[in-house]
């Protein structure tokens, strides 16, 4: 494939074993590494970069240069080192370690993130949980699994599927380091409704899996945090949108990759209804 090549869902729904291959082995490298004596450093904008999200990067840099030869790679500790790729009309947008906090702080709920964006538009996505064994992925009209996350691969496939909204007992996301007032007023707005704060894009998993109803992040973030779980959530039947119902557009280049705000639905039924 070259710079000028689209990569189809049908494409990407045949390449997705080689893909889930190269994230469960940057997992595998993140699992060599103990979070209490890894090195860190802080980064411009003061986030936390550590050897882990190196070594992830690499891992899954080296096996899409393999894969995907000519198709840029939009990863997150790559944009802030140098100028981004020239993008074409398909790419590949990486997190090697999103939740790097929670990775420090020796929780689980850090995830390494691949999605393929065609056209503007996430297609497909793979969130992997090193720590709790577990992958999640999509392709977008065609299907949404969670596996079981072995040392260099993935087995056991199940289906997932975004609930409809309950009559009662419905359920948020919350972030557990970036819960924003902006966020919580939108939450009040949808009371009743309980708060389970969570760390990563695990939260997107839990929506694609039927565990969680919405996830609304009201404050800036990056594209490479949302779009493997965007992929996912659509893939498993949900939507994810701007706070006034329009799409998230990917690939900006001229934004530094910034989302100013998103949500994540499980039902589209009920974004519509809130929307409207």
């Amino acid at each position: 494939m070259t710079l000028a090549s689209e990569i189809t869902p049908a494409q990407a729904g045949r390449l997705l074993g080689e893909l889930t291959a190269i994230v469960a082995r940057a997992c595998a490298v993140i699992r060599t590494l103990s979070a209490g004596g890894v090195s860190h450093r802080l980064k411009p904008d003061q986030s936390p970069v550590t050897a882990a999200d190196e070594a992830s990067e690499a891992e899954i840099l080296q096996g899409l240069a393999r894969l995907l030869p000519g198709i840029p790679v939009v990863s997150e500790e790559m944009a802030g080192a140098k100028a981004p790729p020239a993008l074409g009309r398909s790419f590949v947008m990486v997190d090697p370690l999103d939740g790097t906090k929670e990775f420090l702080a020796g929780s689980d709920q850090f995830t390494v993130n691949l999605a393929i964006v065609a056209g503007g538009v996430p297609i497909a996505g793979i969130v992997a949980a090193p720590n709790r064994g577990q992958l999640w992925r999509g392709i977008v009209g065609d299907k949404a699994e969670r596996l079981r996350l072995l040392p260099e691969d993935a087995v056991e496939p199940q289906p997932i599927r975004t609930r409809r909204w309950p009559s009662q007992g419905a359920v948020a996301a919350v972030s557990r380091s970036h819960l924003d007032p902006n966020t919580v007023a939108f939450l009040d707005r949808l009371a009743p409704i309980a708060r389970q704060p969570s760390g990563s894009a695990i939260k997107f998993c839990q929506i694609a899996e039927g565990a969680i109803d919405v996830y609304p992040r009201l404050a800036t973030t990056c594209e490479w945090d949302v779009a493997a779980g965007h992929a996912l959530v659509v893939a498993a039947g949900g939507i994810v949108t701007s706070p006034q119902g329009s799409a998230l557009p990917y690939g900006r280049v001229a934004e530094n990759f910034r989302v100013p705000a998103f949500i994540a639905w499980g039902d589209p039924a009920k974004a519509a209804s809130v929307v409207s």
